[in-house]
């Protein structure tokens, strides 16, 4: 499967708190759209926050470990079930362009 080859590789910036990863995202990419956010004292970006399972496969988002890799790490530490759950995630990532995939 192709999928399993791919690599996936960070995008976007994060930091980890208490041992989950957020996501730093900007709201706007133009000029227009941060200037309106400084005018209404606003932040640029917003936060969205990874879950514990969610967290640990980001953090394997490092441009050398595939797809497939990825998903048996994390069931031999979670569990297929939650393992199944990585190619959604991935492909939410990807369209959202937090994370591309090489």
């Amino acid at each position: 499967m192709k999928d399993e080859i791919l690599k996936p590789v960070r995008n976007v910036e994060w930091f980890e708190e208490e041992g989950l990863v957020r996501l730093k995202i900007m709201k706007f990419r133009s000029k227009f759209g941060k200037i309106i956010c400084k005018i209404l004292k606003r932040p640029e970006y917003f936060i969205v926050n990874l879950d514990e399972v969610g967290s640990f496969a980001w953090k394997s988002f490092d441009g050398k470990n595939s797809v497939g890799d990825i998903m048996k790490m994390i069931e031999e530490k979670y569990g297929k079930e939650k393992a199944s759950g990585l190619g959604i995630f991935i492909k939410m990532l990807e369209k959202n362009e937090y994370i591309r995939l090489e």
